[in-house]
């Protein structure tokens, strides 16, 4: 098909209504929940601030706007491969020199929220990917990996969000063998809805935090605090992750956003 002709029924069906736009994005602001670092650490992302410059006033007779205080692995963000020290040595790894054709991307979105909600450690293994695709069809190179879990319910409080307790957070995510598999596919990343890419007990894994680890390192991308992943089919979705083109930048906060055939 010409590839002008194919560009133009798609936008008629977008007009239309046939292809719909599903917001992957949670609210950015300040009771945004944010991950929390261990005390050794000492700095954590601060809160979002939204601070008026002007609203109609003296300061701004016929204009409203704003400036904002947040970091860049806030809400819904996109995590570039120097976030990692595995993957610092990229000059493509920042968010303003990462190759812009790679924000736009198929979805395989692997459905684990049953067993997220019977267990908030739940761990999506490689034979599990095996077998949903074995139903589904296989990981294409170049298309995003996202786990489902339904955990974007939790998004209007910290303390469920993040989901921890005295032996640290409690929330699903892959093993590492998963991610080595995922790799070996040629995704050009992995997705996930909690506060951040890997599992709860990630940090205990080898290597630890695999889906930072191990992406970053192979130059591929991650994805956190997606929303309305229940709205997407397990293929067929095409997702759009556009971070902001900050200089030099880890990551971005993003609308996330897919495009579904209704229905």
């Amino acid at each position: 098909m010409d590839t002008q002709k194919l560009l133009g029924e798609v936008a008629a069906q977008l007009l239309s209504g046939a292809i719909e736009v599903v917001d992957l994005s949670a609210p950015l602001g300040p009771n945004t929940p944010l991950l929390k670092l261990p005390p050794e650490l000492a700095k954590d992302t601060p809160k979002i601030e939204i601070h008026a410059i002007s609203e109609y006033d003296k300061d701004g007779p016929f204009w409203a706007w704003n400036w904002l205080k947040i970091g860049e692995h806030s809400g819904t963000h996109f995590d570039a491969p120097h976030h990692w020290i595995t993957g610092k040595e990229y000059a493509d790894g920042y968010t303003d020199t990462i190759p812009v054709k790679n924000f736009v991307a198929p979805a395989n979105v692997i459905d684990c929220s049953k067993e997220s909600a019977a267990d908030a450690d739940f761990l999506l293994t490689a034979d599990a990917v095996k077998a949903w695709e074995q139903k589904h069809g296989a990981i294409g190179e170049g298309e995003w990996v996202l786990m489902r879990t339904d955990w974007d319910r939790r998004n209007g409080s910290e303390d469920s969000f993040l989901n921890a307790d005295a032996n640290g957070p409690h929330s699903p995510g892959p093993t590492v063998d998963c991610i080595e598999y995922i790799i070996s596919r040629g995704a050009v990343g992995w997705g996930t809805q909690c506060i951040g890419t890997d599992a709860g007990s990630a940090g205990g894994m080898t290597p630890p935090f695999p889906a930072h680890n191990m992406m970053h390192k192979a130059n591929r991308y991650g994805l956190a605090s997606l929303c309305n992943l229940d709205k997407l089919p397990p293929k067929g979705a095409i997702v759009i992750t556009a971070p902001l083109k900050i200089v030099q930048g880890t990551g971005s906060p993003i609308r996330a956003l897919a495009l579904v055939p209704k229905g």
